[in-house]
């Protein structure tokens, strides 16, 4: 006797004579009937609060996590197929990784039976799903000689020469050294048996790196001779990235030596454009080892980005050990079936997830830091919090009664700014964070608090009372049971949410700030002026057009947004591509053109730090996804990053970005 099943999910979208419909076909593909069974599935798209679900019972629902039940007497027979639609979801599907993307059935018994999920089908959608980075093949003639990105701030190179078979590294003095260490490190790891670092004795060219006055932080020199390089800089930051740019003009010239060339004469004078250049990582949708984050900073190091945002918190998952509330992880890193946090996007009936021990993120700060990236922790607060409260309920009002949701359908999933308790615990949290991560910066997110959030709390009420009179307080009263908008992120500017929002992110600023450190945030950390504003930056996502006027207003900015810098979001509108589609689409393209600066005047470019990559992990199931999304676009914004507009490219840009690694090894078909 075998017990096993599959399971097909469906598209249809909303016409002007029926409501969309999302299919759900459950087949017994074993040999004996089935009854009193339940069905389970999550994937990005989330069944509506409010839906109908024909020829089914919908038994729970959270989030993106479904349960189902067939009507009461349904028997499926082997080789029969159950059939059920959903009418109503938080969001229409755009792309096929939107559905269903893993199942599992419950038996009468309580046995879990894991089920093979197809991909959603859609319907007049038949076209190969792509999966995989994009290849960019390098032509046989390029724009320029040589392969570096991003593009140098002046390339004056002459002669060229057979590619040198590597480098031999001749560091002088301690930070040229760390410098020559973390280098031969970075190419060893990235390019296995290439040999980019050799000793003489095996032909390696000599390289000089040194000192020299006088240059900014990042900027360094490259000095070219018949047979050796010399690499200068003021700083060990600089002397590394003289040697990836040397590196890429190597690998360029040896790997595609009709395109390429390696110089005999000349120089590169080189400095960023910003001093921020981002990669945000969510590890909280899906995790990733200590070894994948590992590799994306050194995928970061040699596109010459230099800040890590590290997402470590969300509503499905906590993932950083903190020694004062080992439940955090106990309970918060791991989903499952039965468990405080069920099967959410993929992660299975079976007990699936982790976290990051303090050890292994002690080794992941100082590799990123010998290549000269800063590691920036986010514990997002005070929304954003579910599993973290799963994990620890009495850090909830006693008294709070009734349920709102967040945007992603999440109830109850704030922490209360007026509960004491909840202080002592942040505190705590960020003591042992700092401890963790010596950059000194705090990233407090702020983001996507649900506007009827704590209105059924009393101390919440008598909070915003005190602070703005008992008209607010009705007003929040007024919210109670609301489930909030489901089309959106609530706009909360104004409300008495974002009243005692603002005292909380206050607080909790003054505590970092009483520290040394830094105050991150989403740029709805900038709601009631909370926070200073010269001991805090923004990261402005929403659109341009906020993200000048917070720098207009003060604020330092981080320029980010979802319709150009989310790298989740698909490549291009069909259906074919995987991602998600909520602020739009961009290919590499449009990810490369887009212009941070525009719409900024002069003196609000004084506040513009620089720009950051967001890896939001919805659609990440399937790692041939996330090599689809992520590249080349991270090198698109790492050259934005980089390179000043006027020196820009796209002809050249996509001429060499074939030569750039990306994370797994998956490339597209196509």
């Amino acid at each position: 006797m075998t017990i096993s099943f599959s399971l097909v999910t469906t598209w249809t979208p909303a016409t002007d004579d029926s409501p969309l419909g999302y299919g759900i076909e459950l087949t017994n593909t074993g040999d004996i009937e089935v009854s009193d069974f339940q069905l389970g599935f999550s994937g990005p798209a989330r069944i509506d609060p409010h839906a109908t679900l024909e020829n089914g019972k919908l038994l729970k629902r959270l989030s993106n996590h479904t349960l189902i039940a067939p009507p009461d007497g349904f028997v499926l027979q082997p080789g029969e197929t159950w059939k059920s639609t959903a009418r109503g979801l938080s969001y229409g599907l755009r792309h096929w990784s939107d559905g269903a993307n893993s199942g599992y059935v419950v038996l009468a018994d309580g046995t879990i039976v894991a089920l093979a999920t197809a991909p959603t089908q859609a319907k007049g959608h038949n076209s190969p799903l792509l999966k995989g980075a994009a290849r960019f093949p390098v032509p046989a003639k390029a724009p320029v000689p040589v392969s570096i990105i991003p593009w140098p701030k002046s390339v004056a190179t002459t002669g060229a020469r057979t590619a040198p078979a590597g480098l031999d590294l001749k560091p002088e003095g301690t930070d040229a050294g760390r410098a020559a260490a973390a280098f031969s490190g970075l190419v060893d790891d990235l390019f296995p048996v290439e040999a980019i670092v050799r000793p003489a004795s095996e032909a390696g060219m000599p390289v000089t790196i040194r000192y020299k006055d006088g240059l900014g932080a990042e900027a360094y020199e490259v000095h070219f001779e018949d047979d050796a390089a010399i690499v200068e800089a003021t700083t060990r930051q600089g002397m590394f990235y003289g040697l990836v740019t040397l590196g890429q003009i190597l690998r360029g010239a040896k790997l595609h030596p009709q395109t390429f060339i390696f110089p005999t004469g000349g120089t590169i004078t080189d400095e960023p454009g910003f001093g921020y250049r981002g990669c945000h990582l969510d590890v909280a949708r899906q995790f990733y080892t200590g070894a994948e984050v590992s590799r994306l900073i050194k995928l970061m190091a040699w596109n010459k980005l230099n800040k890590f945002h590290w997402h470590l918190s969300e509503d499905e998952a906590w993932r950083v050990e903190i020694e004062a509330f080992p439940e955090l992880t106990d309970i918060g890193a791991w989903r499952g079936h039965g468990k405080a946090l069920p099967p959410l996007l993929g992660s299975g009936p079976h007990p699936t997830g982790g976290y990051y021990s303090k050890f292994v993120i002690r080794q992941i700060v100082a590799l990123a830091d010998s290549l000269a990236i800063s590691v920036i922790p986010e514990i997002d607060m005070p929304g954003h919090f579910y599993a973290a409260l799963q994990a620890l309920p009495e850090l909830r009002d006693p008294n709070e009664t009734g349920e709102y949701q967040s945007v992603q359908g999440f109830p109850n999933n704030s922490l209360n700014p007026a509960y004491e308790p909840v202080y002592k615990f942040v505190e705590t949290v960020i003591d042992e964070m700092l401890e963790l991560f010596p950059a000194g910066v705090f990233h407090i997110g702020a983001d996507e608090v649900p506007l009827a959030a704590w209105s059924g709390s009393p101390l919440a009420l008598d909070m915003i009372e005190k602070l703005a009179g008992p008209e607010m307080r009705r007003k929040h009263e007024a919210q109670y049971n609301q489930l909030g908008n489901h089309h959106g992120a609530d706009e909360i500017e104004g409300s008495p949410t974002a009243l005692i929002q603002a005292a909380f992110i206050r607080r909790v600023h003054d505590y970092i700030s009483s520290k040394g450190a830094i105050t991150g945030g989403w740029e709805e950390a900038a709601h009631g002026d909370a926070v200073d504003k010269d001991k805090a930056f923004v990261i402005g996502w929403r659109n341009v057009e906020i993200n000048a006027a917070l720098a207009e207003r003060g604020y330092d900015i981080v320029v980010s947004p979802g319709q150009r810098y989310y790298l989740d979001m698909a490549n291009g509108v069909a259906w074919a591509e995987p991602g998600a589609g909520w602020a739009g689409w961009s290919g590499p393209q449009e990810t490369y053109e887009f212009e941070s600066r525009a719409g900024f005047s002069e003196s609000a470019l004084t506040h513009l730090l620089g720009i950051q990559a967001c890896i939001w992990s919805e659609s990440m199931t399937d790692r041939a996804i996330f090599d689809r999304l992520v590249f080349p676009r991270l090198s698109a914004i790492a050259e934005a990053g980089w390179t000043l507009p006027e020196r820009k490219s796209w002809e050249r840009f996509k001429a060499l970005v074939g030569t750039m690694p990306i994370m797994y090894g998956n490339w597209a078909a196509e």
